[in-house]
C-alpha cells in the first residue's frame, strides 16, 4: 500500500453505504472490515471479521496497532435480516450493539500509549428516535425507538457511543443521525413500500418480479395518513459528509458531536411519495389491519417488510437539521447536493428491470 497516503478503516464496507463511500476517500488507503469482501474495482485491503464475536475486539485492536490508521468509520450493522440471513434477535444484537462497544474499545485499546485514531464516525439513525415525535426534533430529543428491532439497536448502540466517547482517548467522536436513505441504489423497509418491490423468497413473490408486478402501497383510512411527512437524505450525501468529516480540521477533539442528517429543503408528505412513486394507494381500516397485512405477506415469503415495521411505516418523525447546516457553513450545498425530493425521485428516475431488484441493505 502507499505509504504516503493515511490510512483509513471503515467497518461494514461491503453495504450500500460503504461502497457509496469508497468513491469519496480518494487520497486514503482504505482497510475494509466485513463478513464479505466488497464489489468493487476500488482497491481495498480486505479483513473478513464478525463483530459479532468476543475475539473481534482484540483482531480490530491488534489491526489499528499495525496498520495505524488516521480514522475509523463504523458503518456495520445489521439492517436487515432477511436479506442477511442473521435471524436471530441475539445475534443481530451481538453485531449492532455489542460490535460497537468492541470497535469502540479496540480504539480506545490502540490510543492508550499513543495518539494513533484521530477521528471515530459511527452511523446511527433517525429510527433511534422512534416512530411519532412532536416536532422536528433536535439532537437533545430523548432516545425512544421501539418495537422494531433495528430500532431499539440504533437506540442502544447510540446510547453506547455516547457513554464510550470520552474514553476514546484523544479521538474526536463523530455521531450521524442520517433520516431514511435514499437513492437510485438503495433498498430498505421504506423504499420497498413505496416501489412495492416483492422482494420475498417465496415462488409467488418471484413470479411478481418476473411479471413487472408491484405491490400497493398501504395507509389507514384517516385524512392525517396521507398528510403525515417524512424527510429521506441521497446515500452519496451522507458519504460526502462522511468524507467532509474525514478531511475537517476543527477543535472537536476529545469531544462528541451529533448531527442529525436529512436531505435539504422541506419534508415529503406520504401521499405526495405515492404519487411521485406512481405506486397504487390502498386505504385499510387502521393500524391492526395494515399490520396483519404485514404480517401476511411475511409469512407467504412475499415481502421483507417485518410486521414490526408497521409504525415506522404510518408514523411522523422529523428532525431539525438547523446544528448539521452550521456545522457545514458554506460547505453545505457542495456536501448535499440532493434535496429531500431530488433523493426521494432518484429511487424511482431508473426502476429495477423486473427480477433484478437491488438488494443493497441501506
Amino acid at each position: 500500500m502507499d505509504e504516503a497516503k493515511p490510512t483509513v478503516v471503515v467497518t461494514g464496507i461491503s453495504g450500500n453505504l460503504g461502497l457509496r463511500l469508497l468513491a469519496q476517500l480518494a487520497g486514503f488507503q482504505v482497510i475494509g472490515i466485513d463478513l464479505k469482501p466488497p464489489v468493487t474495482e476500488r482497491r481495498v485491503q480486505f479483513v473478513p471479521l464478525d463483530l459479532g464475536k468476543e475475539a473481534s475486539c482484540r483482531e480490530l485492536f491488534l489491526l489499528l496497532r499495525e496498520a495505524r490508521p488516521v480514522a475509523v468509520i463504523h458503518l456495520a450493522f445489521v439492517i436487515d435480516p432477511a436479506r442477511t440471513g442473521i435471524l436471530d434477535l441475539d445475534q443481530m444484537w451481538q453485531v449492532n450493539v455489542a460490535g460497537t462497544a468492541r470497535v469502540m474499545e479496540a480504539v480506545t485499546e490502540a490510543n492508550r500509549e499513543d495518539s494513533i485514531v484521530e477521528k471515530f464516525i459511527f452511523v446511527s439513525s433517525v429510527a433511534a428516535y422512534g416512530s411519532d415525535l412532536p416536532e422536528p426534533v433536535t439532537e437533545e430529543f430523548p432516545l425512544g425507538g421501539h418495537t422494531l428491532p433495528y430500532a431499539i439497536h440504533k437506540m442502544e448502540s447510540d446510547k453506547v457511543f455516547q457513554q464510550r466517547a470520552p474514553a476514546l482517548r484523544g479521538c474526536s467522536a463523530f455521531m450521524l443521525r442520517p433520516h431514511i436513505f435514499a437513492g437510485a441504489s438503495v433498498e430498505n423497509y421504506i423504499l420497498g413500500a413505496f416501489r412495492g418491490t416483492p422482494n420475498g423468497g417465496g415462488d409467488r413473490a418471484a413470479k411478481m418480479r418476473s411479471s413487472g408486478k408491484r405491490l400497493p402501497c398501504m395507509l389507514p383510512y384517516g385524512d392525517e395518513y396521507p398528510e403525515k411527512r417524512i424527510q429521506f437524505v441521497h446515500v452519496d450525501d451522507v458519504a460526502r459528509l462522511i468524507s467532509y468529516i474525514l478531511r475537517k480540521n476543527g477543535p472537536e477533539s476529545q469531544r462528541l458531536t451529533v448531527l442529525n442528517v436529512a436531505g435539504r429543503g422541506d419534508p415529503l408528505t406520504y401521499g405526495r411519495c405515492i404519487e411521485m412513486a406512481k405506486a397504487k394507494l390502498v386505504r385499510v381500516p387502521g393500524k391492526f389491519a395494515f399490520r396483519t397485512i404485514l404480517e401476511l405477506l411475511w409469512k407467504f415469503d412475499i415481502s421483507t417488510i417485518p410486521p414490526d415495521a408497521m409504525p415506522y411505516m404510518t408514523g411522523e418523525y422529523i428532525m431539525n437539521t438547523d446544528r448539521l447546516r452550521k456545522f457545514l457553513g458554506s460547505e453545505y450545498e457542495h456536501v448535499f447536493h440532493y434535496t429531500i425530493a431530488e433523493a426521494f425521485a432518484d429511487c424511482f428516475d431508473k426502476l429495477p428491470e423486473p427480477g433484478k431488484q437491488p438488494l443493497a441493505a441501506e
